[in-house]
């Protein structure tokens, strides 16, 4: 039992799945619960597109937190303990903070607004300096960042649907790769430093 439970925290090919359904179950009862209030949509739709990518990467920077700290403690781990340890700190912290911006920014407070837009950013960033093929994870960000600063609707309406398609996208290929134990590819930009460990939803080579 023991072993099939480390075997599940140090498998990446299942945190993308399970961090995209921990999100999906998030916005599904915010936007419930808000469904007749009077806040204006457009600040609810600003709040799920927030809180899903928050709740998404957020918990995959916990696995990763977790799977590495796992390898250490089974006296597997190969790198940098270090560099592990602050890849999941720099994610997991915005991520989290981002989440709790969500009910600020329902409360339509500028300040806040602004708050989750740097952390956006920040996200954002950090996916695309870790490595290239990180972009498909980074761009809900950036879409978060449009819908934020878009002034007419029907730009509104374009960049929900295209957060919408990149996410089921996403999902999807979760799926598969959940299916065929192969690598997401994540993270790949490690590699030519020299790194030789995996995060936990990368499969070791």
């Amino acid at each position: 039992m023991t072993d099939q439970l480390v075997a599940l925290i140090v498998d990446e090919s299942k945190w993308l799945t399970a961090s995209m359904g921990f999100a999906l179950l998030a916005t599904t009862i915010l936007l419930y619960r808000h469904r007749r209030s009077d806040i204006p949509a457009r600040r609810r739709v600003l709040a799920a597109m927030n809180l899903f990518f928050g709740v998404t990467i957020g918990t995959m920077a916990f696995g990763h937190l977790l799977a590495v700290t796992t390898k250490l403690a089974l006296g597997t781990l190969v790198g940098s303990i270090l560099l592990f340890y602050v890849i999941g700190t720099v994610l997991a912290v915005p991520s989290w903070w981002l989440i709790h911006q969500t009910r600020r920014v329902l409360a339509s407070d500028e300040d806040h607004g602004r708050t989750a837009l740097v952390l956006n950013a920040w996200l954002a960033i950090t996916l695309l300096v870790l490595g290239v093929h990180n972009l498909p994870l980074a761009a809900p960000a950036l879409l978060n960042i449009g819908y934020h600063l878009h002034s007419r609707r029907m730009v509104g309406w374009a960049i929900l649907g295209m957060a919408v398609v990149i996410n089921v996208g996403l999902f999807i290929g979760s799926l598969i790769f959940l299916a065929s134990g192969q690598s997401f590819e994540q993270f790949r930009g490690l590699e030519s430093s020299g790194v030789k460990e995996v995060l936990p939803w990368r499969r070791e080579c």
